[in-house]
């Protein structure tokens, strides 16, 4: 690790949305204990997006291979056509909908854990049963565009850091959903090979089938979504880099509101992820910058050690027998204002029975925390903001207010203090958030009665993410997006 991975990382958002980073030791404290959150600006970008095109996102959407790296454009699902009518209000709620559901699945995949006869075999049974995914209830947040097959076939799909599955829909289809391209057809693939019943892989998969001599694979969601198909060897695309055999679920049999992805590309810690698949081809090394909303930036995903910034601070990852698909990190308390939380540091401990802890999550939008430690975090912000008006909470937030009379309104930061050192301090916009066109914004935390925490996707964006699974590191910044 190098000496700038022992400072803190202080994210700041300035006047006018622009962010700086910048390194400083604990004591010297020198980032503001407030910042300014410019509400004209941020209330602009809750209008209806402009929708992606397919023709635009391929322009940008892969890079190709550069100095050990391949790199994938990262679009929000509020900009693919099929969702960019709606109005912002309606697209809020919806999102909290399915991040509820979200959050409650995590939560049975982590407690279901315990039942399984080791670490091995809970991977492999992370891919062949009860995964649970950001397509819950069609709660994908952010899509990349890749080819599936030879010659590839463009198709949208889902992110996921706590799913060890790579699948796309596939013909013939008994029952599909909707999406946003024609579905996937094998038989017009010249690299699609069928996995045998016989082979290793088929024997990883805990609820495999088999018929006509075809693995089958069936991934069961917790709100009763599913996909249920044949697993095959394919090739995809990324831009320019092309990668051979990578284990994918062909699904005939689909169903769940998935809403205009093919599939879903797993990226969490497991073999069956394709971060996993990868292996020595990027050195078990990925980054991202989720885009910041209300913007018409585009975020990104890059694959291989050339994605690992110098300068980022880096934290060490954890690992959960219990969950080896997620990315734990460890965190030692909060900060509102400059000044830590009274907050006991054990309440975000991970045990040695895997219960508890602190989960970076893609597909979880809102940060949960304890229950003692965000009425803790809350009260202490409510205390730090006397003169914005507070009003009634909206939908799973109790901290609202009724900032439609101000251009810019200051507030206090908002810190995450993990374990070995590092200080991340959140952009305004990262914890005071829009929750209408009107300018009702709600303090962007909410409680959990369970043990874990999860800092969600909401929390992340604009932030440089990078994750070294190789040498068990996560590091935040130099950059930003």
């Amino acid at each position: 690790m190098s000496a700038a991975s022992a400072l803190p990382l202080v994210l700041l958002a300035m006047a006018m949305a622009m962010l700086h980073l910048t390194f400083s030791s604990v004591a010297a404290t020198s980032y503001p204990d407030f910042q300014l959150l410019n509400v004209k600006q941020t209330l602009i970008g809750t209008k209806i997006p402009r929708p992606v095109e397919t023709s635009e996102y391929h322009e940008a959407a892969g890079v190709g291979e550069n100095q050990g790296k391949w790199k994938l454009k990262l679009v929000h699902r509020d900009k693919l056509s099929s969702n960019a009518t709606a109005t912002y209000g309606h697209r809020f709620h919806a999102r909290m909908q399915r991040d509820v559901k979200r959050v409650a699945s995590l939560l049975r995949r982590i407690s279901a854990g315990g039942d399984q006869d080791g670490g091995a075999a809970y991977e492999a049974n992370a891919f062949g049963s009860d995964v649970v995914s950001g397509m819950d209830q069609g709660s994908g947040e952010y899509f990349v565009r890749i080819g599936v097959g030879s010659p590839p076939k463009s198709q949208y799909m889902v992110i996921d850091s706590g799913s060890d599955i790579v699948w796309v829909q596939c013909q013939p289809c008994s029952q599909c959903y909707r999406q946003s391209d024609p579905v996937f057809d094998p038989a017009g693939s010249a690299s699609y090979a069928g996995v045998s019943c016989s082979s290793s892989v088929c024997d990883r998969i805990e609820n495999s089938g088999c018929n006509a001599r075809q693995c089958r694979y069936e991934v069961m969601y917790g709100d009763g979504s599913y996909t249920k198909g044949t697993l095959a060897l394919e090739t995809l695309t990324f831009g320019r880099t092309v990668v051979q055999n990578v284990a994918i679920g062909c699904g005939h049999i689909n169903r769940g509101m998935f809403t205009g992805a093919a599939g879903l590309l797993g990226l969490g810690g497991g073999s069956m992820s394709l971060v996993g698949q990868l292996g020595g081809q990027t050195g078990g090394a990925f980054s991202y910058c989720l885009v910041s909303r209300g913007t018409d930036a585009s975020g990104s995903l890059v694959f291989g050690r050339g994605a690992m910034p110098v300068g980022a601070a880096w934290v060490p990852l954890l690992h959960n027998p219990r969950a080896p698909s997620y990315y734990y990190v460890g965190l030692s308390g909060l900060g509102v204002g400059g000044t830590r939380v009274p907050v006991s540091e054990d309440i975000f401990r991970l045990t040695e029975l895997g219960y508890g802890g602190v989960v970076m999550d893609t597909g979880t939008a809102i940060t949960r925390l304890p229950t003692m430690a965000y009425n803790a975090l809350r009260d202490t912000f409510i205390a730090q903001t006397p003169n914005l008006p507070r009003i009634p909470g909206v939908s799973i937030f109790d901290t609202c207010y009724n900032v439609s009379g101000f251009v810019t309104i200051q507030v206090p930061t908002v810190s995450f203090y993990f374990s070995d050192g590092p200080i991340l301090t959140l952009p305004a916009n990262n914890f005071l958030i829009p929750v209408d066109e009107a300018g009702t914004f709600c303090f962007a935390f909410s409680p959990s009665t369970s043990g874990l925490s999860i800092i969600g996707n909401i929390q992340q964006e604009g932030i440089q993410i990078s994750f070294d699974g190789a040498n068990g590191f996560v590091g935040f910044g130099p950059d930003v997006c």
